[in-house]
């Protein structure tokens, strides 16, 4: 199978459902620009800072992909790349899709509050300290797996560690003069990339080693300073320039495909039943992000919602960056089709599943004369930046959500320490330290179920508000049922499997996240499928 058809017919199937189903969906919800955004009724300078489409669809974009989009894919390819490759174009379009934008468009009508506190207005204050213990729990298993892979990734391509320390410069460098100084941004954005470049030269010149223990280390004191600093002196500059990085990722992708239409080795469909996994549910748990991600909704309510400049932004950042998204899990998991067999294995037990797209990106660009040292340096780079993005904003996501959750109903009460950010900073990153030094095939799992579970959480509440303000709702049905099946399945498998090989932590999670979830199902529906609803503006 040509792995250059199946990408172009991804692409083609997004353009479509962005053009005709993105529309669909802006008039079914009332996405209305005369209605001024929380970035200018509440601006802050620190969290609500309005920003162009451009811009924030790179934030949005970098925050929501990490190394999703590529683990879960290569991860799933053991049920092989057909029902892979099906899932990520349906999920995307129809699941994850619609759960970005109407999570992004909620907040907004929400004065950019958390998907938390948007269940709150529509299913009580019991609903939401529920969802925050959920949603908080699961930030801390996305802190523990992308450190984890961040740290593996930089061991096995020392050249990226290097290169992403020097970026790290460079967007404060450029958000310091462009946000703060006037300078430019066109400006402002050739140097920026010319600067990238020269990382990545850098990087390849001086390679970083140090152990993984380091690098975890150093990760976690990282997004504790990144997560409480303003947006505009890391947050909106790096994910601004990490977009570049994407669309030349992506570009040489594809013309390194065109150029050496490589050939799928990877059978098509391998079984319902390997080596003891079932695919359902665990192919709809592993590709996680390439589909559908419940972290999604946290980012657009957490952050991107607080820097919409207009309401129609949100179909571009948020059911486009969804789609752009879909088309990083097809090259992923062509990638591991195209070096499936005994490299495959050698490479996922060398830095796991972002060294075998980093790997396979790197051996098509070479086909229009990129060395593959250098080409492979570049992509572990730009996941590596994604990931980064991912953590920090994750940290500032379960930041938000403790102070919200101790936040005292009465202004006059003596607030707790957690209201403090830095002290809410503090417990997240200790707590999913300790989880990343186990390995990532482990947490992966238990993070898949927990983010789509989460996605079937959110999906929910903005179904409940929609029938409320008398608005389109019944494109969540299926996904919202769909998705509970699967994830609560797949918490069960999870459970007794960990139980039989005592991994007691392990054990712990999935129950805790069971019954949360069961007690937020039986709420959420008895106010979805009740016949009347009360009508709210």
């Amino acid at each position: 199978m040509s792995a250059l058809l199946l990408v172009l017919i991804s692409i083609v199937a997004f353009l479509i459902a962005y053009v005709t189903y993105g529309a669909w969906l802006s008039k079914q919800w009332g996405i209305d620009d005369s209605k001024p955004t929380p970035a200018h009724t509440r601006g802050d300078g620190v969290d609500y800072v309005p920003a162009s489409s451009a811009v924030l669809l790179g934030h949005h974009f970098a925050s929501i992909a990490g190394a999703g989009p590529i683990v879960g894919p290569i991860a799933a390819a053991i049920f092989g790349w057909i029902p892979v490759l099906l899932w990520i174009i349906v999920g995307s379009i129809f699941f994850g899709g619609v759960q970005d934008y109407s999570s992004l468009f909620a907040s907004i009508r929400h004065d950019g509050k958390s998907i938390g506190e948007v269940i709150q207005a529509n299913m009580g204050a019991k609903g939401k300290k529920l969802f925050s213990v959920f949603a908080w729990l699961t930030l801390l298993l996305v802190v523990a797996a992308f450190t984890n892979i961040v740290a593996n990734t930089f061991v096995s391509v020392p050249a990226a560690g290097t290169a992403s320390l020097l970026f790290i410069v460079v967007a404060v460098g450029f958000g310091n003069l462009v946000y703060r100084r006037g300078f430019s941004l066109k400006i402002g954005s050739v140097i920026g990339v010319a600067l990238l470049l020269a990382c990545i030269a850098l990087g390849n010149m001086f390679p970083l080693v140090l152990s993984r223990n380091v690098w975890i280390a150093f990760l976690l004191v990282y997004i504790a300073i990144a997560s409480v600093t303003p947006v505009w002196i890391l947050l909106q500059p790096r994910d601004y320039l990490n977009a570049y990085l994407l669309y030349a990722m992506l570009a040489g992708a594809v013309l390194g495909l065109l150029i050496s239409r490589p050939t799928l080795q990877l059978e098509g469909y391998m079984g319902f039943n390997v080596g003891g996994q079932y695919l359902f549910p665990m192919l709809f748990i592993t590709v996680a992000c390439g589909a559908i991600s419940g972290f999604h909704s946290l980012v657009g309510s957490g952050t991107s919602s607080k820097q919409l400049t207009k309401e129609s932004d949100a179909k571009i950042v948020g059911y486009g960056g969804m789609l752009i998204e879909g088309v990083l899990a097809t090259i992923a998991i062509i990638t591991a089709a195209y070096v499936a067999g005994p490299r495959l294995t050698e490479l996922l037990a060398d830095g796991g599943p972002v060294n075998v797209f980093s790997d396979g990106i790197g051996v098509f660009m070479t086909s229009f004369g990129i060395p593959f040292e250098i080409g492979k340096s570049f992509v572990a780079l730009a996941v590596s930046a994604f990931a980064l993005t991912s953590l920090d904003t994750a940290t500032r996501l379960g930041r938000f959500i403790l102070q919200e959750y101790f936040e005292p109903e009465d202004p006059t009460e003596k607030k707790p320490i957690f209201t403090n950010m830095y002290a809410a900073t503090g417990v997240t990153v200790v707590l999913g330290g300790l989880l990343a030094v186990t390995s990532w095939d482990l947490i992966w799992p238990i993070f898949g179920s927990a983010n789509q579970l989460l996605a079937a959480l959110a999906l929910m509440a903005v179904a409940v508000w929609l029938k409320k303000a008398n608005k389109g709702y019944k494109m969540f049905i299926g996904p919202i049922v769909f998705m509970f099946a699967a994830t609560l399945v797949a918490l069960f498998f999870l459970a007794r499997t960990n139980l039989i090989a005592q991994n007691w932590i392990l054990v712990v999670f999935p129950v805790v996240l069971f019954v949360l979830a069961i007690i937020l199902l039986v709420e959420g529906f008895g106010i979805l499928f009740k016949t009347e609803a009360p009508e709210q503006k």
